[in-house]
């Protein structure tokens, strides 16, 4: 007896499409479209997440750098100074830092600039 993937063909095409989902035009109703588009849309998804990591860390030595420099240093010599004082702090912490406790960033610049000074 010949047997059909009626069921399961079915439920292929319905994930596709759900996934799909929101899609402009052809791209969220025919097939063939949705499965290339589907591909492309998971490869720009693979990249983009290692991207977005280049990208914040540029955000947060851009947001590092204005503050540093509204208290009279550059980037890289806070950065220098950072390491050579012994304090570990990330760039995503300096930078929220920067921005949500100033005291406490003031601080730290403080500490840079006496280990600059050694």
């Amino acid at each position: 007896m010949r047997t059909t993937k009626g069921a399961a063909r079915t439920q292929a095409k319905k994930r596709l499409f759900k996934r799909a989902k929101g899609y402009t035009g052809g791209r969220g109703k025919l097939l063939r479209s949705v499965k290339e588009t589907l591909l492309r849309a998971g490869a720009y998804a693979f990249r983009d997440r290692r991207v977005k990591k280049r990208e914040f860390r540029k955000l947060w030595i851009i947001r590092i750098s204005a503050a540093v420099r509204q208290r009279g240093m550059r980037y890289s010599e806070f950065i220098y100074g950072l390491s050579k004082s012994g304090l570990e702090l990330d760039r995503r912490t300096l930078s929220e830092m920067a921005i949500a406790d100033p005291a406490a960033f003031d601080a730290v610049v403080d500490r840079v600039k006496t280990a600059l000074a050694d």
